[in-house]
């Protein structure tokens, strides 16, 4: 039940709606805050800087990805646990999975400091504190996922939604007010103190949600749940490095292979990749959607198109502006310093649509238990590589070869949801009693 939903009422494409939409709008304002940030950088910074801080917020993204993973453990443990009714259980196991976490983050830590050095010399030459506290930033963030995963699995929208806006407000003022007096390395520092407030935040409500009892009259821990966790987590850290393996690749190596173009390929990347932040906040409502549904032998098949039709108004707006008024767009948004690559919009804008639709795909074949999804993304990740690669530095060709590969990863993706809800449609056809005829 979720805090929009009645009790025993089943969920419909209008509640789906209803439920997702303070998720998406809280997203979405807070992914416009990122948005007025990294354009106000771009203002604040040098071409260099600005390309320097693309790389450090795609090395943040690849880093931090295992915190999503930990995300689709979390609510998929939580849902089990919740459907048998077993509170007290689920409370021990969330104070095991903090104390972990802080020991973890102690230990990350510790090698950010020792790694700094070196990772600054393979990127654009950032200062070795930025690189550091980028790192950190990425560590907080994981910590931060336990608890939006219980936010989640407790279908706490409102909370999560309200989380969601505490980041966006929190990064936008530190990460500026940093970077006027300190430039990057201030921008980054901002990054890591915003983590920290939104961390906090996020502990502070998913204790109270934990502390609502569950009245559902079992109180046992369901055996395929300890069993199948650390395979959840694994599947998911591989499913979800991979998209972001596919989201930022073609930053990274036209940082590396044209080091001019990067501050220009970046604007275009961040106008376009916004798109892919919109579909992970929906992935926020349909994972805890799809896992309960999952484990109530049912399928969220109406939440997963409320979840599509939510996306699919960014994704008009994006593709609209990129193929009709880039260079309008882009010299608004970013300067006229930022328009050498105002070509690869459109195809990039395209390739996110692409990919955030595999986003989607993703985290329902997830909640579903289907851990092979690793094995559909893989290649892909493999083909970005060679594609972008094979593009040589030049920001047109290299949106273009990204298109390529999202176009045909979304159409596996999409076929194997179609294949799986089949194959899930057939078992439950088989389940049904047989009726004798009198």
């Amino acid at each position: 039940m979720t805090e929009e939903t009645l009790p025993g009422a089943k969920p419909s494409f209008k509640s789906g709606v209803v439920s997702a939409l303070p998720v998406a709008v809280a997203g979405v304002a807070a992914g416009a805050a990122g948005i007025i940030v990294t354009v106000i950088l771009a203002r604040l910074l040098s071409n260099q800087g600005y390309g320097a801080y693309a790389q450090l917020v795609g090395l943040f993204l690849v880093i931090s990805m295992p915190g999503s993973a930990v995300i689709v453990a979390v609510v998929r443990r939580t849902a089990s646990w919740r459907a048998a009714g077993s509170h007290g259980e689920l409370e021990k196991w969330a104070h095991r999975m903090h104390v972990r976490m802080y020991w973890f983050l102690g230990a990350f830590a510790i090698l950010s400091l020792a790694v700094c050095v070196p990772v600054s010399s393979l990127l654009a030459k950032p200062s070795p504190i930025s690189v550091a506290a980028m790192l950190l930033s990425a560590g907080v963030w994981i910590l931060l996922c336990i608890d939006r995963g219980f936010l989640q699995g407790t279908q706490k929208y409102h909370s999560l939604a309200a989380n969601y806006l505490v980041e966006g407000g929190v990064r936008t003022v530190l990460v500026l007010g940093l970077a006027v007096f300190f430039k990057l390395p201030g921008a980054t520092i901002g990054v890591l103190l915003s983590e920290g407030v939104t961390a906090v935040h996020a502990r502070r409500s998913a204790n109270r949600a934990l502390s609502e009892p569950i009245d559902d009259g079992r109180s046992t821990t369901p055996p395929s749940v300890r069993r199948d966790l650390m395979i959840d987590l694994i599947a998911a850290l591989g499913a979800l490095a991979l998209l972001a393996y596919l989201q930022n690749i073609d930053v990274v190596l036209l940082g590396r292979l044209n080091s001019g173009q990067a501050g220009a390929y970046a604007a275009v990347s961040v106008a376009s990749k916004g798109l892919v932040f919109c579909a992970i906040v929906l992935g926020a409502y349909l994972l805890p959607e799809a896992a309960i549904s999952h484990h109530e032998g049912d399928r969220a098949v109406r939440q997963l198109y409320a979840t599509l039709a939510i996306l699919a108004i960014p994704a008009v707006v994006l593709v609209s502006i990129a193929v009709v008024v880039p260079e309008q767009f882009l010299k608004l948004i970013f300067g006229a310093r930022y328009l050498t690559a105002d070509a690869a919009f459109a195809p990039l804008s395209i390739a996110m649509v692409f990919l955030s639709v595999t986003v989607i795909a993703t985290m329902y074949l997830l909640a579903h238990g289907h851990r092979w999804v690793v094995f559909l993304l893989a290649p892909g990740a493999i083909a970005a590589t060679f594609a972008v690669n094979a593009a040589h530095g030049n920001p047109t060709n290299t949106a273009k070869a990204d298109l390529v590969v999202q176009g045909i990863v979304c159409g596996a993706s999409v076929l194997s949801l179609i294949v799986a809800h089949r194959a899930t449609k057939k078992e439950e056809s088989h389940l049904l009693p047989e009726v004798t005829p009198r």
